[in-house]
C-alpha cells in the first residue's frame, strides 16, 4: 500500500466587519496572533464538519491584507491527507458546501463575509 501524501489548499476570503489596521500586517503583534488563532480556529471547525473532514488535518491562516473600507482579506492554506484511493480534491464541492455553511458565504462565526470572495484553491 502506498502512504497518503499531505496536500495543500489555499482559502481566501474578506471580511465585512473587521476593520482593517497595520498591526494585522505584523505577525508578531498581538492581534494579528488572536485573530489568526479565531480564524484557524473557525476554518477547522467549519472544514472537519464537510466530505474532507475525516482527511482533514486543519488550516494555518498566512496573512491579512486589506480589503475595501472596513474590510480585511483572509489567506489561509490547508492540509489533508490525500489517500492514494482517493479522489481528487473536488474544489466547486468543497466550495459550496463551505457556502452552505456559511449561509452563502454571508457569515463565519461572528464575521460577516463578503458574499462574492471566497476562493478555494484559487
Amino acid at each position: 500500500t502506498t502512504a497518503a501524501t499531505l496536500e495543500h489548499f489555499t482559502v481566501n476570503f474578506t471580511i465585512t466587519n473587521l476593520p482593517y489596521t497595520s498591526d494585522l500586517e505584523n505577525p508578531d503583534s498581538a492581534r494579528f496572533r488572536a485573530t489568526r488563532r479565531v480564524m484557524n480556529m473557525m476554518l477547522d471547525r467549519l472544514l472537519k464538519d464537510s466530505s474532507i473532514g475525516p482527511a482533514f488535518h486543519g488550516c494555518e491562516t498566512t496573512g491579512f491584507r486589506y480589503g475595501d473600507r472596513d474590510q480585511t482579506r483572509v489567506d489561509a492554506v490547508c492540509t489533508y491527507s490525500k489517500e492514494p484511493w482517493a479522489a481528487p480534491l473536488d474544489r466547486v464541492g468543497l466550495y459550496h458546501q463551505v457556502s452552505n455553511k456559511t449561509r452563502g458565504i454571508t457569515q463565519l462565526g461572528p464575521y460577516g463575509l463578503d458574499k462574492d470572495s471566497l476562493y478555494v484553491n484559487g
